[in-house]
């Protein structure tokens, strides 16, 4: 994804990227939906960035669109990826971007505002390390500070025709997903990314310390949530 942003930005020759998990094929993502602006985004992410306050921290910013957004508005706003390639093409744009790991990131300040957009919190991969994730989201926290991330509800994939839902119930988590990235000759390594129903996140970040409230509910099984230390 990292090269698919690089090349685009440079005004490289760019390819198709493609994304597809163990349940579906390979879906184009275009390049361009990286550097949208405002007016481009989800009713979801607009209410997120519009939200955000104090002092940002946008982990897994990507290309950087949201923190382009709020360091337009004035907003002190830190972007982390852990790709080389998305990092310099947001220094490149005038971002405040670093190379980073959020579960080995140590900023010298807290932050009042934690974004994770477009299913950033996903990164924990599965629900065993929801618990990990969400204290290590506290621990960046300024006090009254808040996270806002979305997510969606996989449940949909699994409903039948009658209303019910075949999930093994001794199975993995039914929001556990194994992705693979496509572009050019490249291929990526199966990687796991989550999708957390709300009722499971609320419970999990409680046993952790924090409120979790719904803000916005999406057309399709997603959300927003905002999370706060208790």
């Amino acid at each position: 994804m990292g090269l698919a942003i690089s090349d685009f930005y440079n005004k490289r020759k760019t390819a198709k990227l493609y994304t597809c998990t163990h349940l579906t094929t390979y879906d184009e993502l275009p390049v361009q939906y990286l550097f949208r602006s405002y007016d481009e985004m989800p009713e979801i992410e607009r209410v997120a960035v519009d939200s955000a306050r104090g002092r940002v921290l946008d982990v897994g910013a990507a290309a950087g669109a949201h923190s382009a957004y709020l360091q337009q508005k004035g907003i002190d706003v830190t972007s982390i990826d852990n790709s080389l390639l998305s990092v310099e093409v947001m220094q490149a744009r005038g971002l405040k971007a670093e190379a980073a790991d959020f579960f080995d990131y140590k900023p010298e300040q807290p932050f009042d505002t934690i974004l994770f957009l477009m299913n950033g919190a996903g990164m924990c991969g599965t629900i065993n390390r929801l618990p990990l994730f969400l204290k290590k989201c506290k621990s960046l926290l300024a006090s009254g500070g808040q996270v806002l991330l979305d997510s969606s509800d996989l449940i949909y994939l699994y409903m039948e025709d009658d209303g019910s839902c075949a999930i093994d119930l001794n199975g993995d988590y039914y929001g556990e997903m194994l992705f693979k990235v496509r572009y050019k000759h490249l291929r990526s390594q199966p990687f796991k990314w989550l999708f957390v129903d709300f009722d499971t996140l609320k419970q999990t970040a409680f046993k952790c310390g924090l409120s979790c409230e719904k803000i916005v509910a999406g057309p399709h099984y997603d959300y927003l949530a905002r999370l706060s230390a208790i």
